[in-house]
């Protein structure tokens, strides 16, 4: 993800093309990086502190926290070097650089496929939610929860770190666009048939509590619904650059377009800062955490 080739450029300058590459400062990177990094650290911080956010829903939302923690991160490290470099405050050998740039792609490449499975995750669990929950706390029990998570974020990183050794290979994006569309796909399905189907089961549901539980499942699924929306709208033009450099490498519209990959940066850094965002407007447990964290950590500070 190698936001520094582009930083010469001026903003709305134009190539001999017509191309107008936008330049995004070094700084914006480093300023969002660095909200981004503490919203989500409150999450995790806020899910860990409140016993009633202990359940396998939250802890879902908790490792995709952490999938966005991955994206600041290495936003924030690659940018701090980049600037430094830039003032003449380190000296960047090429290996160094080599080096960096490979463990900031498997950061970004793990917070892909991991956002992507937990999505899928959290989508199941509202699913089993919805349809079985007399049987959903003997289904999702906390050990299974955990497997789960175990094996997402093994997969996630070791897939990572296969793709950047094979980097070169177009197999590489063909098996990271199809991994984008499948979930997509799967979490369409699914979010489809959760919505027709509680519609009915709405009208045949008498007892209060049964109906209050399935009011909560589907505000949990509505919750995803927004969630995966904001994630195609952010990641949606890295996989759409993904898919013009297999079919179209050469193309002077392609072209223009690869010229502004760090708007799509931008973007991605931008859904690791709404996240938070949702989870605290969607969640009244999760926000009144929040809250007496950040005044209990401006106390502090005072």
């Amino acid at each position: 993800m190698k936001h520094h080739n582009e930083t010469n450029s001026t903003a709305g300058d134009q190539n001999y093309m017509g191309c107008v590459q936008i330049r995004i400062p070094q700084e914006l990177f480093l300023a969002l990086g660095l909200i981004s990094l503490v919203e989500n650290i409150l999450v995790v911080l806020a899910i860990i502190k409140n016993r009633n956010l202990h359940s396998p829903m939250y802890y879902f939302i908790c490792c995709l926290a952490v999938s966005d923690m991955l994206v600041s991160v290495s936003n924030v490290v690659e940018t701090i070097f980049m600037l430094l470099h830039d003032h003449g405050l380190m000296d960047m050998h090429p290996g160094m650089l080599r080096h960096l740039d490979n463990v900031i792609d498997v950061m970004i490449c793990s917070s892909v496929v991991s956002s992507l499975s937990f999505l899928c995750t959290i989508a199941a669990d509202r699913y089993i939610t919805i349809f079985y929950a007399l049987r959903y706390h003997s289904i999702m029990t906390t050990q299974r929860a955990t497997a789960i998570i175990v094996v997402v974020w093994l997969a996630s990183i070791t897939s990572s770190i296969l793709f950047i050794v094979y980097h070169t290979d177009n197999a590489v994006i063909v098996c990271l666009v199809t991994f984008f569309c499948t979930t997509l796909v799967f979490n369409a399905v699914l979010y489809l048939h959760m919505f027709l189907l509680a519609h009915l089961h709405s009208r045949r549901i008498v007892v209060f509590h049964k109906s209050r539980r399935q009011s909560t499942s589907m505000k949990g699924a509505m919750t995803l619904t927004i969630l995966l929306g904001v994630f195609i709208i952010c990641w949606g033009p890295f996989f759409l650059h993904l898919i013009l450099i297999l079919t179209c490498p050469t193309s002077p519209f392609c072209n223009c377009f690869f010229r502004n990959f760090n708007l799509f940066l931008i973007l991605i850094i931008c859904n690791s800062l709404i996240d938070p965002l949702i989870y605290a407007y969607r969640s009244h447990e999760l926000r009144k955490t929040l809250q007496e964290l950040v005044l209990c950590s401006w106390c502090v500070g005072v």
